[in-house]
């Protein structure tokens, strides 16, 4: 059961996985970014959902968010049948960490099937950084049968708990990051010259407006240096013209907006990128498997991928910004490869539940 863009690309992997070894599956989408999916659908080649709880417009406000929220639970509830059928036997996976995450493994334990929790175990140990991502993982361990964590550190922050833990060995984002290497992709959308990539979108950033107002001007900043491509996604679009700061980019010639682009294509701008500047999670991942210089524009991560190497965790601080900026080649790292396919360890343990 998935909900977001992000969610769909990391479990490709083990949807392509389930297709080639003919283990059944039905894809559950909650519809949290149901138009954002259909061209990863055409990407991955992979299958239109078999059901779709919500088919309004893609979530990208609070407000709008709990009344999804509670139409989909509602539905789930009052059409288990028609959803998951009579079987008792089966697993419901779940990824992640987002309202979808939580809705799905709430579903499938009401359901009375078994909870996978793939990308489990991950711990910034602040409640509100991210938020609400960390409450939501908790809450998620909680109602999980089974915990599919990547690699040790995952795996140790749960280790505590009476579940059944699989360690995945690292993270499917690596299965992506090498596949979209593999599959065309237009690349007329790459500048020629170098330029910084920048997305900057998490809930705590963009509705804080002194915060935001503040993680605008670093990106001003960065490109008096060098050229940014700032990739807006809707709600960060929103808040730029809320807070009046959309026509100050717009006007600065050393700054591209840009709308978000299929996955395919992003990661060919990925790949070209000098340096990248983000305050998400996915994007510190696969940019310390391509050993990009990442600024994680964050006060705390989950991910220990990059840490130490590539991704320098800012914590918001200017000193540590300006640093990187001025530094920024020196996180410049060889590109990672991992040798565990951590979709196999996910199909290894669903193809018991046949």
């Amino acid at each position: 059961m998935l909900g977001t863009k992000a969610q769909l690309i990391k479990m490709a992997p083990v949807m392509r996985l389930f297709r080639r070894r003919n283990i059944p599956y039905n894809f559950i989408a909650t519809g949290q970014h149901k138009e954002t999916m259909t061209g990863l659908l055409k990407d991955f080649n992979l299958p239109q959902p078999d059901i779709t709880l919500y088919s309004g417009p893609d979530i990208t406000s609070p407000l709008r968010m709990f009344a999804w929220a509670a139409r989909i639970l509602f539905r789930s509830l009052t059409s288990r049948k028609q959803i998951f059928g009579n079987d008792h036997n089966g697993i419901v996976l779940v990824h992640g960490d987002t309202l979808s995450t939580v809705l799905g493994a709430l579903i499938g334990r009401l359901a009375g099937l078994k909870v996978g929790h793939v990308e489990s175990g991950l711990r910034s140990f602040r409640m509100f950084h991210p938020f609400p991502e960390e409450l939501t993982r908790r809450i998620t361990f909680r109602l999980s049968h089974i915990l599919f964590c990547p690699g040790e550190w995952a795996v140790k922050n749960v280790s505590h708990m009476k579940k059944t833990i699989i360690d995945t060995g690292c993270n499917t984002m690596i299965e992506i990051a090498a596949l979209s290497k593999d599959l065309s992709a237009r690349t007329d959308h790459v500048p020629k010259g170098i330029f910084c990539l920048a997305s900057i979108h998490r809930f705590e950033n963009i509705f804080n407006q002194s915060t935001f107002r503040e993680l605008i001007a670093h990106l001003e900043q960065i490109a008096n240096s060098t050229p940014l491509v700032f990739i807006l996604h809707p709600p960060t679009e929103q808040q730029l013209h809320r807070y009046k700061l959309y026509t100050r980019l717009e006007d600065n010639p050393r700054i591209e907006l840009r709308p978000r682009y299929s996955y395919l294509d992003f990661a060919a701008l990925l790949r070209k990128a000098e340096f990248v500047v983000t305050d998400g999670g996915s994007l510190q991942e696969e940019s310390s498997y391509l050993g990009i210089p990442c600024l994680l524009m964050r006060k705390a991560t989950e991910r220990q991928e990059g840490l130490g190497g590539n991704v320098c965790l800012s914590r918001l601080d200017s000193r540590t910004i300006r640093n990187f900026i001025e530094n920024y080649s020196e996180h410049r790292c060889p590109a990672l490869s991992c040798d565990i396919a951590p979709s196999e360890a996910i199909a290894d343990e669903v193809d018991t539940y046949r």
